[in-house]
């Protein structure tokens, strides 16, 4: 199985601003469950401590395979969540690993 990790610095500097971002982030990122069928987990959330100095939502999503993976990548519901958050980030980390 393969563990898809991901955390976005938003681009907006107003805290209360990034906040309802990144809490509409993660809504987006959580509806793709039954959605895409190559999800097997995915859990996202908002940063609730430290804003200043945490970075504002994460993902974290397991896949059979990286074959899923890359069919999620180009899922249609995927697309759109993925060109939300692209409307509203100025950075983005990823990791995935085999658990």
């Amino acid at each position: 199985m393969i563990r898809h990790v991901v955390t976005w610095k938003l681009a907006s500097e107003d805290t209360a601003e990034r906040g309802r971002q990144a809490e509409e982030v993660a809504r987006r990122l959580n509806a793709l469950d039954g959605v895409v069928p190559q999800l097997r987990a995915i859990s996202a959330g908002a940063n609730s401590l430290y804003p200043d100095a945490n970075w504002d939502v994460t993902l974290v999503a397991d896949f059979d395979s990286v074959e899923s993976l890359e069919q999620y990548q180009v899922h249609p519901a995927h697309e759109e969540v993925a060109a939300y958050i692209r409307s509203v980030v100025a950075s983005r980390v990823a990791v995935d690993f085999t658990v």
